[in-house]
């Protein structure tokens, strides 16, 4: 019987990440598959101005309108994620991967893609599984797995999206987004 497959979903680091890029991370998966896994960390904006890499897009950009660190893997290449409302063809440069969430192909002119979109966030890097790691990590408590929420991808306050998404579960997972960031001060 094989693991169910989690694209579209959020994995939520639990506190056994205690270090690097995945410490108390959200991750989108963007898919989920028998060759593995892809997604984004959400909540990791970096000191690197959309404009100095990708000129034409900043202006365009989701708040906070910054790179973000979406994962440890190919940090010097460039994903990025748009909203595309309502169930109408994909725009221009743009590929629907579930639901509203697209990937938009940051060779194609913003004026062609902006206005069809509503909001944007730009990736370096990106979080990969080879085929069946995700799932280990999973069932050896590194991740729990939960419903991904429309504003979570383009939050605002990306530096407290790992304690709100904790917050709206039920208990007793609930409970972890009140976990110390050193449990040795508690």
């Amino acid at each position: 019987m094989s693991a169910p497959f989690r694209t579209g979903r959020l994995l939520v680091a639990t506190p056994q990440i205690e270090d690097g890029v995945f410490r108390r991370s959200v991750v989108l998966v963007l898919h989920h598959g028998e060759d593995g896994a892809q997604g984004l960390v959400l909540n990791r904006p970096i000191e690197a101005e959309i404009q100095s890499v990708l000129p034409g897009w900043e202006e365009h950009a989701s708040r906070p309108a910054t790179m973000f660190q979406g994962g440890p893997v190919q940090l010097d290449s460039a994903l990025g994620l748009v909203a595309v409302p309502g169930d109408g063809e994909e725009p221009t440069g743009v590929r629907r991967l579930f639901g509203s969430v697209a990937l938009v192909d940051l060779d194609t002119p913003p004026v062609l893609v902006v206005p069809e979109v509503a909001g944007l966030r730009i990736f370096a890097g990106y979080a990969g599984w080879s085929p069946g790691q995700l799932e280990v990590e999973i069932d050896t408590g590194s991740w729990f797995v939960v419903e991904a929420e429309g504003g979570d991808v383009f939050t605002e306050q990306p530096e407290a999206l790992w304690r709100a998404v904790l917050r709206r579960q039920p208990e007793p997972l609930r409970w972890v987004a009140w976990f110390p960031a050193d449990p040795a001060l508690n």
